[in-house]
């Protein structure tokens, strides 16, 4: 019997920790070590994906994906270790996906080559900004010059390439962000993932914030507008948005994502990593612990590199699909969506969201305009009162 789960698919999220510096907007699980013994490491990663195969024998995986931190600082012979390893645990998907992030600061042709391989097919490189004044201010070590550099390098190494921009910076003006943009579409990517700057908990703009020390930051009409003009610039570019901030041209999306937003089933290995697993038809949400030495100690020992699991109950999944399903251009099955509630979707609401404007039926999928994607929480706490 198909699974709710296989919808999305199955990938496996692999967390590397550890990052040259720590950027002062950056919330992300990562630590800056002197000294990182990668064959330790490269043992306690082989024995989490061992663990979790016997667990989800006969699965086909769909999508790797090494995140962090900065996995561009793993040695690619790590890399291909953990790769071959994944071969022998699961059946890969013919057009399986295998990303790897990457910092300007860390790209070497050779250790692109390296990555290449070992059997990585993507590259996702952390660009954050196209001029130094707001390198610097982002506590980014690497200039323009070298982030575009790092994306030649890339280029040339791999089919898929994809890089990150941040916008709604401080002291950025739509002009500004219109100008870089623009740039940015001019090299030509297959796949763009353009984030406004949040300001989290817990981060060095965090601090600064809430004294009262981070100044410039843009309004809420303003970053609605280079929002909305950053959909229309990449539309007519050919880069037309998939999901709320990731933009490709068609074919190009990340497959890994996708698992996400479509509330598909994935295993997270590495410190602070989560993930969701299927198992025995229960949903279970997976979590490790996010000090690296605490999780490396618990690996060696024999136990399982996650914290006690937690069951997903149907009113969590029927947020969850609501909430990742929304932000995609494709939008919620509604069908699907009946399934993992039980009931369907209220009908006066959806006639009064569609009278706003913010979202209309297609085909069996209720999908958000661009405007109704600026008011996700809005349109969910319609939906699920």
């Amino acid at each position: 019997m198909t699974e709710d789960w296989q919808s999305g698919g199955f990938g496996l999220y692999l967390h590397w920790p550890f990052c040259q510096s720590k950027c002062p907007y950056c919330d992300f699980n990562s630590h800056v070590a002197a000294h990182i013994d990668q064959s330790r490491w490269q043992q306690a990663y082989l024995n989490e994906i061992e663990r979790v195969g016997c667990e989800t024998k006969g699965r086909i995986l769909t999508s790797v994906f090494f995140g962090g931190g900065t996995p561009s600082l793993m040695e690619p012979n790590l890399v291909a270790a953990i790769l071959q390893k994944v071969r022998d645990t699961w059946t890969l998907a013919n057009d399986v996906e295998i990303t790897l992030e990457a910092n300007p600061s860390s790209v070497e042709a050779g250790r692109f080559t390296g990555y290449r391989d070992a059997g990585v097919n993507r590259i996702s490189i952390g660009m954050q900004a196209l001029n130094d004044a707001d390198l610097r201010r982002l506590g980014r070590m690497h200039s323009a010059s070298e982030g575009k550099a790092a994306y030649d390098i890339a280029r040339a190494t791999f089919d898929r390439v994809s890089f990150d921009l941040i916008y709604a910076r401080q002291d950025q003006t739509t002009a500004e962000w219109r100008a870089e943009l623009t740039n940015a579409l001019a090299m030509d990517p297959s796949h763009l993932s353009l984030y406004q700057l949040t300001i989290e908990d817990g981060t060095v703009f965090g601090a600064r914030h809430s004294l009262g020390q981070l100044q410039g930051l843009p309004d809420e009409d303003v970053s609605s507008d280079m929002y909305l003009m950053t959909q229309e610039m990449c539309e007519t570019a050919g880069l037309p948005a998939y999901e709320i901030s990731n933009h490709a041209r068609p074919g190009q999306e990340s497959r890994h994502n996708l698992i996400y937003w479509r509330m598909g089933d994935y295993a997270g290995i590495g410190p602070g990593a989560h993930g969701r697993l299927t198992l025995n038809r229960q949903r279970w949400a997976t979590e490790a612990p996010k000090q690296p030495g605490a999780w490396l100690q618990m690996v060696e020992a024999g136990n399982a590199g996650e914290t006690p699991r937690t069951t997903s109950s149907q009113e969590d999944r029927t947020l969850e699909y609501l909430l990742m399903s929304l932000r995609l251009a494709e939008g919620s099955d509604m069908a699907r969506f009946k399934a993992i509630s039980g009931h369907d979707l209220p009908e006066a609401k959806l006639r009064d969201l569609e009278t706003a404007g913010l979202v209309r039926r297609d085909a069996g999928h209720l999908k958000t305009s661009a405007k109704g994607r600026l008011l996700l929480n809005a349109i969910l706490r319609d939906l699920l009162v």
